[in-house]
């Protein structure tokens, strides 16, 4: 595929990992799983279905008004649910940093190109919603600069990375989805100080009720 950015995934990937601290860090599926959990390792960071990473990072920056959260989301998965940038926007949580890595297209299906690569521009539709800061960088400098920018302050940030297709070659997560998700809350519950899941009650079995 002939792609107009030299800046790839990765190397803005590389640049976020020392900028988000102790944020809570949702990414969408594919080989950005690989190149996040090789760059920032732990518990901190969770893997979500497309279309749910950006609603979900917005529910946590409500929920945790204390604690940095970090939305890593890609121009397909954004594009399934638009309307929660329209809401990320009305509620604008300073504690809430968006990042959209928009290779153009969706590569893990065979590089089908994302309506971004026909026009449609999702940092205008973030400034349209109310996201007032929302950019767009074509550079792997373009994005140092922004993304040095919004992790530097409080406040809500919006930045579409624009990037060639590609991944780095790297070893795979063996990780499910139950597993990461009870690791993520854990490290909610442990940090935050706070109860995200009740153990289930233990119901007593019904023939030693009659006795």
């Amino acid at each position: 595929m002939v792609t107009r950015y030299e800046v790839t995934r990765y190397d803005c990937l590389e640049v976020l990992a020392p900028l988000v601290g102790d944020a809570l860090v949702v990414i969408p599926p594919g080989g950005i799983e690989n190149e996040w959990f090789a760059l920032r390792p732990g518990p901190a960071n969770l893997r979500l279905a497309m279309g749910e990473v950006t609603p979900l990072c917005l529910g946590l920056a409500l929920a945790l008004p204390r604690r940095r959260v970090v939305a890593i989301d890609a121009d397909g998965s954004v594009l399934i649910n638009l309307g929660a940038i329209c809401t990320v926007g009305l509620l604008k949580p300073p504690n809430l940093k968006v990042v959209v890595i928009d290779n153009e297209c969706y590569e893990s299906i065979g590089g089908i190109p994302s309506h971004t690569a026909m026009g449609t521009d999702l940092a205008v539709i973030a400034r349209g919603s109310g996201i007032a800061g929302a950019v767009t960088t074509r550079t792997l400098e373009e994005f140092r600069q922004a993304a040095a920018e919004a992790f530097s302050r409080d406040g809500l940030a919006f930045i579409v990375a624009k990037v060639a297709p590609g991944a780095k070659d790297l070893p795979a997560v063996y990780m499910d989805g139950l597993e990461m998700k009870y690791r993520f809350v854990r490290h909610i519950e442990e940090t935050e100080g706070v109860r995200v899941i009740e153990a289930p009650r233990q119901q007593m079995p019904k023939h030693l009720l009659t006795r």
